[in-house]
């Protein structure tokens, strides 16, 4: 359409050329036709249309307002502008709705036809009259019925996304209900039979106890043994229930796949690492890269942003983590206001909505530490978590199930 009204301007150019060589109004006449197709070249920069089955804003209907004001006088002056009429119709107008539109189009239409009677001169020409309805008949009909079939593709659009929406909340839902299944079978199978045979020979051994030490000592040597593969398996659980990205690497490498595998899709994320990392309890491990897990989430999905940045800083005492973007930030205050708890709900800037700073900062408080957000709209926002190395007593940082540390 584009390519279609420069052409057809051109041709209009020519025709008025051919028409009217050296009359006084030439010169106004070709400057008209030059901002007619200047401006109508800006609006595609300027005031781009907006997306499919949305309002227009202000600026597209101030550049749709002025094209056609220009293109009114300059059919006016030059009655073969009107072929200019139907690439015109269909790029600015189909984003108007459709009875604006066809009001519009039928005053277009009036106006073609009077600037052809009027240079007529002196002779009745049918198609004057006939051709500019039928084919403004025709654009607009043709409009109409590709506004409609854009109305129920976006229909579809929107069923088809819910519906996978659905479906993927249902594999959801559907998986940890098999993940439960089969915990619950292990569980069972395992730490239930090993607890309940170490209370039958506890039972026994007390039974015993006087009338035969002997024995009683046997009984609790076996339940020792099953406590030992109970632990065990126990300590398989924990293991099988850490991240995946952690079962063969540490957290620092952990981190930079994270972040490699973050960035794409206009964002970039990097891994920054200051100081060296020691060994680090699992419990710690995994509460970091669940937090930068859910941050960068949050990052992909609200903040609009296109880099972020993780930086895992390594002290004698803590280690910290912090998340950064360049993207539109959130009033902390106000959400935390909003919310009555002091945290905000997501890095939306929205009261209510999404679980992800509380999350992250439950897992920071299991583990005795903090996690702070700092942001403002516009300028990013900064998620830091620390967490202490040491026990801290009351939390359960004391009790590493892993089966090293304190445990």
């Amino acid at each position: 359409m584009h390519a279609a009204f420069f052409l057809l301007l051109g041709a209009s150019l020519a025709r008025y050329l051919i028409r009217h060589e050296g009359g006084g109004q030439t010169g106004w006449v070709v400057a008209l036709f030059a901002v007619f197709g200047l401006l109508y070249l800006l609006g595609r920069f300027l005031a781009p249309p907006p997306p499919s089955g949305t309002r227009p804003d202000a600026r597209y209907l101030a550049w749709v307002s002025a094209v056609l004001t220009v293109w009114v006088v300059l059919l006016a002056l030059a009655p073969s502008a009107a072929w200019c009429a139907m690439p015109l119709f269909f790029t600015g107008l189909h984003t108007l709705s459709t009875r604006t539109a066809v009001s519009l189009a039928a005053v277009l239409t009036l106006l073609v036809v009077a600037s052809k009677l009027r240079f007529a001169q002196g002779e009745f020409d049918p198609n004057a009259v006939i051709a500019p309805p039928a084919v403004a008949a025709v654009g607009t009909a043709v409009l109409i019925h590709l506004k409609r079939q854009a109305a129920r593709q976006r229909a579809l659009i929107d069923d088809l996304v819910r519906t996978r929406r659905d479906l993927a909340a249902t594999e959801r839902r559907a998986g940890i209900l098999a993940e439960r299944q089969r915990l619950s079978t292990e569980i069972h199978d395992t730490l239930a039979q090993g607890l309940s045979s170490q209370q039958m020979l506890l039972q026994a051994a007390e039974r015993v106890w006087q009338s035969d030490p002997d024995a009683a000592r046997g009984h609790m040597r076996d339940a020792g043994e099953i406590a030992s593969r109970s632990l065990t398996e126990a300590r398989r659980f924990v293991r099988d229930l850490a991240p995946a990205d952690l079962a063969e690497r540490t957290l620092a490498p952990a981190l930079a796949a994270l972040a490699e595998r973050e960035s794409g899709a206009g964002l970039t994320v990097v891994f920054h690492l200051d100081g060296a990392p020691g060994p680090l309890p699992e419990r710690v491990e995994a509460a970091l890269l669940r937090i930068a897990q859910g941050a960068l989430a949050n990052v992909r999905e609200h903040a609009g942003a296109t880099r972020a940045a993780l930086t895992l800083t390594c002290l004698d005492d803590q280690i910290s983590l912090d998340i950064a973007d360049d993207g539109s930030g959130f009033a902390v205050a106000a959400v935390a206001a909003a919310t009555g708890d002091g945290a905000p709900a997501a890095a939306t800037g929205r009261p209510g909505r999404g679980h992800g700073l509380p999350a992250m900062r439950a897992r920071a408080r299991q583990l005795g530490g903090t996690l702070t957000v700092e942001s403002e709209p516009g300028e990013g926002t900064v998620v830091s978590a620390a967490l202490p190395l040491t026990p801290v007593s009351g939390t359960a940082l004391a009790l590493d199930t892993s089966g090293r540390g304190t445990s």
